[in-house]
């Protein structure tokens, strides 16, 4: 009998979860779930992420609703849409089994009138983030009086994202007598507070210690000087061939251009911040929960409810502005029990910010070296070596073509052939690492070093030997940085080391590349078209008073890049705004700061 039997969860609704694969309860779902499923009181769970919170409070709502009747009884709110979508779906899977359950996702970013006509149609079960929830209120297009059940879904960070007063605003439509579960992996004052506001002599239920990290993860950290944190960084991951993993950084310039940086130098990476629209999320995600990206380079917001199977390690190219999201970052690996590393690449000026960490989660960080260049090809070609060995072989279709292959190989012996199937790979690594630097420094050697704080990354150096050039595609062509960057190596047939800094617009974008490919970009697409619209690429010139002379032609141009509020639909929940096919900026609340 399956364990959820016995919590009380009905056999239709087991059912479902065991096709999912939940054989066992965890901590949090083992102790809540009978608590919950009383219906009786208010109700403070604090567990970490990934420890199956959804399951603890989604179960119980399946059992205390009248799915008999269409209308709002239960209310769930979260900081950011991938969460709302993750739960919602979440939910639609846990209730497959039963009939007559309407479950609503209700975010921005998406279109308000599909979700207006699913609430109509009728809804016992509203998923939502507060911006887009309050525009629908203010619509008067939904009624909460019947809501039974509020969930308070990481209300650590929705408070830490500004939804204080919008948390009101939305509660304050629903009836005094409902019952009101809270989740948080961290319990800050600020939560605490809001318990207060909102409960009544709640159950507390804490799954582990306060604020602390979960027990699997593996917490490392490298001290590295400013100028080499990038290449430090391509080295942690070369030597880990098989990561999947997620890189943090602080802005959405620095994902950004990491993100361009790693593409250029062959790697499987995207980005994921505010400035992408929902459809550019949505695709961005899609790659790489097919694992089509190996890695995610994402900002703090724009990453919360990220909820990735057998994430491998999280990198924090820069450490968060706030203690309490080192451990959401973290907690994107090593979930449903399973191990992970989290990694932090720092400066000796942040090594204070290790130390308090290390007190707030209740666990020590192993200092790792950088490994050198020999390390990491060696353990590259042995990666290729057991990626060889492990390869399933389809005799079947390959029999017909092994005459041949023999016959290529007749005038090598077994060792020839072994040496060369292992250069196809190792080559590469080995022209790279040819006389590479120690790039390990001591604190004691790095602290008269400037620059720790707001460093920005260099790849190779930004060169001044670029040409900034013009292209009449953008964002409204369903193009990413990334797309572009593909775009014109395959068009114009150059490297992507050739391309310097991309500033993608609405109907066009700037980028730049070396004055010595200006030509042979400029003739490659002489006869380009996309989508039987021939493309221009031209000098860019003063065309938004820019040089076109120059690697840092456009490094001034970034307060363009701020944009204004716009109305209610604030899109504090997408990850700090975006910029959308129309060109309209949206722009979340200035984090605030905790060092």
């Amino acid at each position: 009998m399956n364990p959820f039997s016995q919590l009380g969860i009905r056999h239709d609704v087991v059912n479902a979860i065991t096709a999912l694969g939940f054989e066992k309860p965890t901590p949090i779902q083992e102790q809540a779930i009978p608590a919950l499923l009383t219906g009786s009181s208010d109700f403070v769970g604090l567990a970490q992420t990934g420890t199956g919170k959804t399951a603890a409070f989604g179960l119980p709502l399946l059992e205390l609703l009248d799915f008999s009747q269409n209308s709002p009884q239960a209310l769930v709110l979260c900081p950011t849409r991938e969460l709302c979508l993750q739960i919602a779906n979440d939910l639609k899977n846990f209730s497959k089994n039963i009939s007559n359950v309407h479950v609503v996702a209700v975010y921005g970013g998406a279109s308000i009138s599909d979700q207006l006509r699913q609430i109509r149609r009728g809804v016992q079960i509203v998923v939502a983030t507060p911006g887009r929830m309050l525009d629908i209120i203010g619509r008067k297009a939904i009624d909460f009086s019947g809501v039974r059940y509020v969930v308070l879904d990481e209300a650590d960070e929705m408070l830490n994202m500004g939804f204080q007063e919008d948390i009101n605003d939305i509660l304050s439509t629903t009836p005094e007598e409902k019952k009101t579960w809270l989740f948080s992996a961290t319990m800050p004052a600020e939560v605490r507070r809001i318990a207060k506001n909102y409960m009544t002599d709640p159950f507390e239920l804490t799954v582990g210690t306060k604020n602390t990290g979960n027990a699997n993860i593996d917490h490392e950290y490298y001290v590295v000087r400013p100028r080499d944190k990038y290449a430090a960084f391509k080295r942690i991951v070369d030597f880990n061939p098989e990561i999947f993993g997620i890189v943090f950084c602080r802005t959405k310039i620095e994902t950004q251009e990491i993100a361009e940086a790693l593409i250029k130098d062959g790697y499987n990476a995207d980005s994921l911040h505010g400035d992408l629209s929902q459809q550019q999320r949505d695709k961005v995600m899609k790659r790489y929960r097919e694992r089509s990206l190996q890695l995610l380079i994402a900002t703090d917001v724009a990453a919360r409810g990220i909820d990735v199977n057998d994430v491998t390690h999280v990198i924090n190219f820069s450490l968060p502005d706030e203690i309490e999201n080192y451990t959401h970052r973290s907690g994107r690996t090593a979930r449903a029990g399973k191990t992970g590393v989290s990694i932090s690449l720092v400066t000796a000026k942040e090594l204070g910010k290790i130390r308090q960490i290390e007190r707030v989660i209740g666990k020590q960080f192993v200092k790792a070296e950088i490994p050198n260049g020999f390390d990491v090809c060696e353990k590259q070609l042995f990666a290729l070596v057991h990626k060889v060995k492990a390869v399933d072989v389809n005799d079947e279709q390959i029999g017909q073509y092994l005459p041949r292959i023999m016959d290529e190989f007749s005038e090598f012996s077994k060792e020839d052939i072994i040496k060369h199937f292992a250069s196809l790979e190792f080559n590469r690594f080995l022209d790279y690492y040819k006389n590479a630097p120690d790039l390990n420094v001591s604190a004691s050697d790095a602290r008269g070093e400037k620059g720790a704080k707001g460093d920005r990354f260099d790849r190779t150096g930004y060169k001044s030997d670029f040409t900034r050039l013009f292209i009449n595609l953008g964002s409204v062509d369903d193009f990413t940085r990334g797309d572009i960057l593909g775009y014109i190596c395959n068009t114009a047939q150059i490297s992507g080391k050739n391309i310097g800094k991309i500033d993608l617009k609405g109907v066009y974008t700037f980028f730049e590349v070396e004055n010595a490919v200006v030509d042979k970009v400029t003739s490659g697409f002489q006869q380009a078209d996309f989508n039987g619209r021939s493309v221009r690429v031209e000098l860019a010139g003063d065309r938004d008073g820019g040089s076109s002379r120059g690697g840092s032609s456009n490094r001034g141009n970034r307060s363009s890049r701020s944009g204004g509020r716009g109305g209610r639909e604030r899109e504090r929940d997408s990850g700090g705004g975006f910029r959308d096919f129309s060109g309209k900026r949206r722009e979340r609340k200035g984090e605030r700061k905790k060092w």
